[in-house]
C-alpha cells in the first residue's frame, strides 16, 4: 500500500528577509566609512595644529629672549646650562640646517630648535639631545621641524616648517585647509624630493607622481611678527 507523500516546507530566506539583511549591511558599511572619514578629518586637523603650534613657540621665544630658538647664541644664559650649542647657535637670525637634519653629536640649529623651546617651557618633550624620542613628531608619527632656507623652488620666507610621513590625500586636504588648495604653489607646498613641489593634480590614482597613499612631506612658509634679529658681531 503506497504511503501518502507529505509535502515538506521549503526552508530559506524570503525576499523581504534578504532585503533587510542587505539594508543592515549597507548601514554598517556606511557607518564604518563615515567613521573612517571622521578619523581622517581629525588627523588632518591635528596635522594643521602641528603647523600652527610652531610659530607660537618661535614667537614666545622671541618675546622672551629676542632671539630665534636654535639660532640663539645666548641659549645658556636664556634657558640654562641644559642647552648645548657646539657648532650652532651663531645668532645670525637664520635657523641653519634642514628641518630633519642633525644629531646629538653634530647638532644643527634646526636640531637644537626643539631643545631651546622645550627648555624655555614653550613646548613639551625631552631636552636631552640623546633621548630616543627627542625629535618632534607630527600627528601621524612623522618628523616635524624648522629651517631657514627655502625647501622648494619658488618658496620665500624667513623660516619654513616642514612635516613628513604624510599621506598624499592628507597633504591635499592640509593644503586646502591652510593655503590655496594647490600643493605646488602658495605658502604650503608638498613633495617627495627637493627642491620640486608636486601639483595637486598629480596626487591621483592613475600613474601618479605621488599617490594618495604614498608618503610625502609638506612645508609651510612663515614670516616673523617682529623685525629680523641683528646678526651677532664677531
Amino acid at each position: 500500500m503506497p504511503y501518502p507523500q507529505i509535502k515538506r516546507r521549503q526552508s530559506g530566506f524570503t525576499l523581504i528577509e534578504i532585503a533587510i539583511v542587505l539594508v543592515i549591511i549597507g548601514l554598517l558599511l556606511g557607518g564604518i566609512l563615515k567613521g573612517q572619514e571622521l578619523i581622517n578629518s581629525a588627523r588632518v586637523k591635528n596635522l594643521a595644529s602641528d603647523f600652527r603650534n610652531v610659530p607660537v613657540f618661535i614667537y614666545g621665544y622671541q618675546d622672551k629672549f629676542k632671539s630665534l630658538p636654535g639660532d640663539d647664541s645666548e641659549a645658556v644664559a636664556h634657558v640654562g646650562t641644559g642647552s648645548v650649542t657646539p657648532g650652532a647657535g651663531d645668532g645670525d637670525g637664520v635657523i641653519e640646517g634642514t628641518w630633519d637634519s642633525g644629531t646629538a653629536a653634530v647638532p644643527t640649529e634646526a636640531f637644537l630648535f626643539w631643545q631651546h623651546v622645550r627648555l624655555a617651557g614653550l613646548a613639551p618633550g625631552p631636552t636631552a639631545l640623546t633621548a630616543p624620542d627627542y625629535q618632534q613628531r607630527n600627528a601621524v608619527g612623522g618628523f616635524i621641524g624648522v629651517q631657514g632656507g627655502a625647501p622648494f623652488t619658488g618658496m620665500s620666507g624667513t623660516y619654513f616648517i616642514c612635516s613628513g610621513n604624510i599621506l598624499g590625500r592628507f597633504a591635499k586636504q592640509l593644503d586646502t585647509q591652510l593655503d590655496d588648495g594647490n600643493t605646488a604653489t602658495g605658502s604650503l607646498m608638498v613633495g617627495t624630493t627637493l627642491p620640486t613641489a608636486i601639483a595637486t593634480t598629480s596626487i591621483v590614482d592613475a600613474t601618479p607622481d605621488i599617490s594618495p597613499l604614498r608618503r610625502a612631506f609638506s612645508c609651510l612658509k612663515h614670516f616673523p611678527r617682529i623685525p629680523r634679529i641683528t646678526p651677532a658681531t664677531p
